[in-house]
């Protein structure tokens, strides 16, 4: 008995170090596709000096100028001041409007922007920046860097002789600043409305008067009467411009912008001029400059979120009012792609993308951060 015993045991352990031993070969799952460019360095350290300026459609102030001016510090501080890249706000060398071409033709070297910005030279460049109920800020760090959302922005840009780099990601906007309480669908409808892009033709849609303002207009707007509601940008950004001292309410959520994404764009002359060292510190610096740029922005969000409730009531639009807001977006989206190839490639891409995310994002919800409190009373979700 103790031999068959002994021999059961033998086989067993055989058993379980072949079935080891076959789980252990399986392929890794996943790799770094840029370790083999790092352990194949064909380049030396460039000793060359070199002066770039920088402008924007943002004017000193505003916090996304010094995410532009981060970027520009980050690449000085990395390259020892090899390329010190000077940043130049809105109308300081040219007109904000005129940023695009300026950087196309090679007048300057270089912008800090938006994709969104870009709308008039194709309609594809907003589905790079914001699509109302798109991709989250985790989103569009995913889609652009492992899912081939940033070879499609490179694409788009090509034909205007710039190269282009995500530079900036200030996550979910805060949605309407308004006297007008408004939670349902039928309320939108006669407002006079501050919002751009693709929200401004569905808000229309719905029966609203929508004008894209620039945001120095909105706030004397506001106070006049001449509209009845605005959004311009995560409470951070918007908090110094003192909407919240001429409304009574803020309307959320910010279903027309759940992520905002910028980017830098260069002319493709001046990038393909670079060392090869200067290169990798301009694409190091980008990465950089997105990942802080969320972290500061929403930890700056926090406590302007805080001084808001001070003054206005924080309305929530009805779990209803969003799905149908939802579903006239997905129409609005769905006759764009009809239109415009390009943006059907884009908003493909993403949305495939959150198919395939789908499964994972549902896997592992229900562990909410929320304060203990809240949780264990049964807010489990975000």
């Amino acid at each position: 008995m103790k031999k068959a015993t002994s021999i059961m045991i033998t086989l067993l352990m055989a058993v379980v170090f072949i079935c080891g031993t076959a789980h252990a070969q399986r392929e890794k799952f996943g790799e770094d596709p840029r370790a083999k460019d790092a352990k194949r360095i064909s380049f030396k350290t460039s000793d060359e000096k070199i002066r770039w300026k920088m402008i924007m459609p943002w004017s000193k102030g505003q916090l996304f100028y010094d995410i532009a001016a981060h970027f520009a510090d980050s690449v000085r501080l990395a390259s020892a001041g090899r390329l010190d890249i000077k940043p130049f706000s809105a109308g300081e060398l040219v007109p904000a409007n005129q940023t695009f071409d300026a950087v196309s033709t090679g007048a300057v070297q270089m912008a800090h922007g938006s994709p969104l910005y870009w709308k008039g030279k194709n309609e594809a460049f907003v589905a790079y920046a914001s699509v109302p109920f798109g991709l989250d800020a985790e989103g569009y760090n995913i889609w652009l860097y492992e899912k081939g959302g940033l070879e499609l922005l490179q694409k788009l840009y090509a034909k205007h002789g710039i190269f282009a780099l995500p530079a900036g990601q200030t996550g979910q906007e805060m949605g309407l600043f308004s006297n007008k309480r408004s939670t349902k669908m039928s309320d939108f409808k006669g407002m006079r409305i501050r919002t751009p892009g693709w929200y401004m033709d569905i808000m229309n849609n719905l029966g609203a008067s929508v004008s894209p303002l620039p945001g120095g207009e909105v706030y004397l707007a506001l106070e006049r009467g001449v509209i009845d509601a605005a959004e311009y940008s995560t409470p951070a950004i918007n908090y110094p411009m003192g909407f919240d001292e001429i409304t009574k309410y803020a309307i959320q959520p910010g279903v027309h912008q759940p992520a905002f994404q910028c980017d830098i764009i260069i002319n493709q002359q001046a990038y393909d001029a670079l060392p090869e060292d200067l290169k990798w510190i301009v694409d190091i610096a980008a990465k950089e400059t997105q990942l802080w740029s969320y972290n500061w922005i929403n930890s700056l969000n926090a406590e302007a979120m805080k001084r808001f409730k001070e003054k206005v009531e924080i309305v929530k639009m009805d779990k209803e009012t969003i799905i149908e807001f939802r579903k006239v977006t997905k129409a609005y989206l769905d006759s764009v792609k009809e239109k415009y190839p390009d943006v059907k490639e884009a908003l493909d891409s993403q949305e495939a993308f959150i198919e395939e995310y789908a499964i994972w994002r549902d896997a592992r919800s229900g562990v909410t951060p929320w304060p203990y409190e809240d949780f264990i009373q049964g807010r489990t979700t975000e």
